[in-house]
């Protein structure tokens, strides 16, 4: 009797320690087209962690922040999710949704480079919220091909940008892909192009307060920009929307492509026979810094509110892991901000060095904070500079004065 009390005992314990080792875990994101690879990289979590279980779930990426933010709101969130950078992030951090992770609960992020962790980090008190997942770059994309068969190479100056352009529109190519009906696409091609325009000590002067948007550095990048779109976009570019734009490159008809290392992965799977080549949007002389565009796209968070803490935790750690970090470029063909990861692709390697050159994706870096955003004001008034709407100068002032309404250095 004795021993079958003690066996009921023993077997009762086991059910009540059970959930603290068997947990499963929700794991949100908004990467619809990378399933297949994140269900591979679970599938490695789990098999190291018995016990553990993630179910990975995908939104509409353009709703994703209601989404998440309503779920959260109401207490029934995910356990893990994939969460914005920079604006993005506070909303949902400040409100107490995420769980500040440390260096003691994840480790691996005393590695990571200073501006990663900053756009996951809130600014008031520099709190880490997330796991930093990838970098991007905005550049030129062109096809090697083309430029071969015409000989054109990688040009140095903004001369020698627009001479190929009308080099490759003589041979009856379209020199530019892109289109600026999707508003975004606006603000990947003033950034795209114009980075090098600016210049870094613009950029400087900006973030000291020194320099606002009337900069002539600033208005006068924009004025080159629109002088190439108009020549070198396609006709009617302003009605393209972004998955004609994409076609048109990636079927050979337009050579180049201004967007993101991103568009990459998406240009092969369209046409796996294309050559790809990508370079820096150059300055006005072959002196000037040649600078890419770089912001961090998101991070991975843990629900405050989850019931499997512990387990949820664990699942972070094994996404801020080297071996995570690897997989997550190779599979992905992305830019992984853990350190010490390699690139197999040589494109993305040279990404990766482009990288060395950079400043940040200006409007989402910055100016994402408050209402209205830098983003929306800027994709506005390009579409009405494409348009013959408005001026340089007079998008200077539109951002200056608009961003004043939350920007403490532009209220002076």
């Amino acid at each position: 009797m004795k021993t079958i009390l003690r066996t009921g005992a023993i077997l009762s314990a086991v059910l009540v320690a059970a959930p603290a080792f068997a947990q499963d875990l929700t794991f949100w994101s908004w990467r619809q087209e990378d399933r297949a690879a994140y269900e591979q990289f679970i599938d490695t979590f789990e098999a190291a962690n018995p016990g553990i279980t993630v179910t990975f779930e995908t939104f509409e990426a353009t709703n994703y922040n209601t989404i998440l933010s309503t779920a959260l709101a109401g207490g029934t969130g995910p356990d893990v999710m994939m969460v914005r950078a920079y604006g993005g992030l506070e909303n949902v951090a400040v409100a107490g949704y995420l769980e500040e992770l440390t260096t003691e609960s994840v480790p691996a992020l005393a590695e990571f480079a200073a501006p990663a962790i900053a756009a996951e980090s809130v600014r008031a008190d520099s709190k880490i919220y997330a796991v930093p997942f990838a970098s991007q770059t905005q550049l030129v994309i062109y096809n090697a091909t083309i430029f071969a068969d015409n000989g054109i190479e990688e040009p140095q100056t903004w001369d020698e940008l627009m001479a190929a352009s009308q080099k490759l529109k003589d041979a009856g190519i379209i020199p530019f892909a892109n289109g600026t009906a999707t508003a975004w696409q606006n603000e990947t091609v003033t950034f795209g192009l114009g980075s090098s325009l600016m210049g870094k000590e613009f950029y400087d002067e900006l973030m000291a307060g020194t320099a606002d948007f009337t900069d002539a550095r600033f208005t006068s990048a924009l004025t080159s920009v629109n002088e190439l779109a108009q020549e070198y976009f396609p006709d009617g570019f302003i009605g393209l929307d972004y998955p004609s734009a994409q076609q048109l490159f990636s079927s050979g008809m337009a050579a180049m492509f201004v967007g993101g290392s991103y568009e990459l992965a998406t240009f092969k799977a369209q046409n796996p026979d294309i050559e790809l080549g990508v370079f820096a949007a150059p300055g006005e002389t072959a002196e000037d810094a040649k600078l890419v565009g770089l912001y961090f796209d998101g991070g991975y968070a843990v629900n405050a509110a989850t019931p499997n803490k512990e387990a949820a935790i664990t699942f972070v750690n094994y996404l801020a892991s080297q071996e995570f970090g690897q997989a997550f470029a190779n599979t992905l063909n992305n830019i992984s901000t853990i350190p010490n990861v390699t690139f197999d692709n040589p494109l993305l390697a040279e990404v990766n060095e482009l990288n060395q050159s950079s400043i940040p994706y200006l409007m989402l870096a910055h100016f994402r904070y408050g209402e209205p955003s830098g983003s929306v004001l800027i994709q506005a008034e390009m579409q009405k500079l494409f348009s013959g709407e408005t001026t340089p100068e007079a998008i200077g002032e539109a951002l200056t004065t608009g961003l004043a309404a939350w920007y403490e250095p532009f209220q002076n």
